[in-house]
């Protein structure tokens, strides 16, 4: 796991992409090109104790916009029709190393085992599996790598100022 530190520009920037304070932010998981967060890495027990196990949350709203369309066209049941043998196999490893990589930040009993986006047995959210996709690295999560192919945004192409959020 590679976390660029935040900036206190970069947690302000985070604010404005999610439109509310960014709240417990670890570090920076991925970036757009042009060096805006586009993934945030947050703390595994939040401020007023609550577990939270989303450790990696996409918040480039161009980025979070492409994929609730993916969502909302439905195509969650067939990347979990996509959950067999070797890609359940990698999935299963996406979701070990999901785990492993919030546990090197800290270990939370009550969230112990559990990762995110319904892995490793279903396909529940893939905002989710899109930013440890892109946290991760190609290869990593199987089923963020085909949700990321197939939004139609790429972190290489930015779209920041068609989405600016003022303050």
């Amino acid at each position: 796991m590679t976390l660029d530190r935040a900036t206190t520009d970069d947690v302000a920037t985070v604010s404005r992409q999610l439109g509310r304070p960014a709240r417990d932010v670890v570090g920076i998981a991925a970036r757009c090109v042009c060096g805006a967060p586009t993934v945030v890495s947050t703390r595994p027990r939040l401020a007023d104790g609550t577990p939270f196990p989303t450790f990696y949350y996409l918040t480039h709203p161009a980025a979070t916009a492409a994929v609730s369309t993916l969502e909302a066209e439905g195509q969650m049941p067939g990347l979990a029709e996509l959950l067999t043998c070797e890609t359940a196999g990698q999935y299963r490893a996406a979701h070990e190393s999901y785990i492993a990589d919030r546990e090197a930040v800290e270990f939370v009993e009550e969230i112990a085992g559990i990762s995110a986006g319904g892995m490793p047995e279903r396909v529940k959210c893939l905002h989710a599996l899109v930013g440890h996709a892109l946290a991760a690295g190609p290869g990593v999560n199987p089923i963020g790598d085909i949700a990321l192919a197939r939004c139609g945004w790429s972190p290489e192409v930015c779209e920041c100022l068609d989405y600016e959020v003022s303050t």
